[in-house]
This record gives structure tokens, C-alpha cells and sequence, in this order.
């Protein structure tokens, strides 16, 4: 999303960010945990049974998945935008401090 000045740059916009924003970085520690937890388990559970890898391999599949789809919601949450054209109520002070 474009950034502009703080005239134009509206709350809805600063919650569309900050929500886009959490829901990439907790979608992503939550993928990479679940990564981490799978990958530590899978190999300590495939030097036991060798059948296991295939199942270890589709298990970290599925956590990396949950990652790109939190990517994509987090860049649709950040193409919100809300113009702000309408005065807001600081050019509205320095217009009647100004004049």
C-alpha cells in the first residue's frame, strides 16, 4: 500500500497494516514452530522406523502450506485502503490559526 503523509493516511489504514502485519508474523511463528517441532520429532522418529519419513515429509508440507496462506491473507489485508480527502480536524486547527 501506498504511504503517504499523515493527512491522507487514515486509522483504517494503520489497522489494516498492523493487521496485516500480525497476522504474517504470528502465521509465520506458528508455521515455523510447527516446523520445528515435526522436523525435531520426524528425525528422532525415522532413525527408529525408516517408514516414517514419507509421513514426517507430508506433515512439514502441510506446516509450510499454513505459512503461504498466511503470507496471502496478509497481502490482502494490506491492499485495504481508505482515502482520506475529506479536512481532517488538524487542517481544520491550522486553517483557523493560519487565517
Amino acid at each position: 500500500a501506498r504511504v503517504t503523509s499523515g493527512d491522507t493516511y487514515s486509522a483504517y489504514n494503520g489497522f489494516a497494516h498492523l493487521a496485516s502485519g500480525l497476522c504474517c508474523g504470528l502465521g509465520m511463528l506458528a508455521a515455523g514452530m510447527a516446523i520445528g517441532i515435526v522436523g525435531d520429532s520426524g528425525v528422532r522418529a525415522n532413525g527408529q522406523q525408516p517408514k516414517l519419513f514419507v509421513g514426517m515429509i507430508l506433515i512439514l508440507i502441510f506446516a509450510e502450506a499454513l505459512a503461504l496462506y498466511e503470507l496471502i491473507v496478509a497481502i490482502i489485508l494490506s491492499q485495504n485502503n481508505q482515502d482520506c480527502s475529506l479536512p481532517t480536524l488538524q487542517n481544520v486547527w491550522m486553517t483557523k490559526i493560519k487565517g
